[in-house]
């Protein structure tokens, strides 16, 4: 089971193909509360004449509001905690490698592109990245040697 939600790398990863898809939150979960918030929608507005179920179909549809903003919530704050994570091990990482911190300039997402950066271009990308103020998908598009991560959601 573990080989289908984190499946080894069978290529090496780059640019064209880092990004991944979670199956169970972007295709299992996210369309089944998208339908369920349609359904519910449809149920609220045949309950509008009758008082009797009017009741019910709001509840429902309260339910699955809510439903749908703990499931963002809860992807949210774990991107976040991996975000602090990748920010810290980078850090240590520059640190290692040139006794500072990385630049005060670089924000949260140029950080986590540069994750990708080997260790022989990571410094000067990471120089270049907060003199220029590069976005993070030019960051990645700059890298020439990718190390990849094959553990983020």
């Amino acid at each position: 089971m573990w080989r289908t939600i984190y499946p080894m790398p069978e290529s090496q990863q780059n640019f064209q193909n880092h990004t991944r898809l979670d199956t169970g939150f972007h295709k299992i979960l996210s369309p089944i509360l998208l339908l369920t918030l349609i359904g519910s929608g449809v149920n609220l507005y045949h309950s509008f004449g009758d008082h009797a179920r009017l009741y019910n179909a709001s509840l429902i549809a309260v339910l699955v509001c809510t439903s749908i903003a703990l499931s963002l919530y809860a992807r949210i704050f774990a991107l976040k905690a991996q975000d602090r994570a990748i920010r810290a091990e980078e850090n240590l990482r520059h640190f290692a490698m040139t006794g500072k911190l990385l630049d005060g300039r670089l924000g949260v997402r140029q950080i986590v592109a540069l994750r990708f950066a080997s260790d022989k271009e990571f410094v000067a990308l990471a120089e270049k990245a907060a003199r220029e103020s590069m976005a993070p998908v030019e960051i990645k598009k700059a890298i020439r040697e990718w190390r990849g991560d094959y553990y983020r959601v």
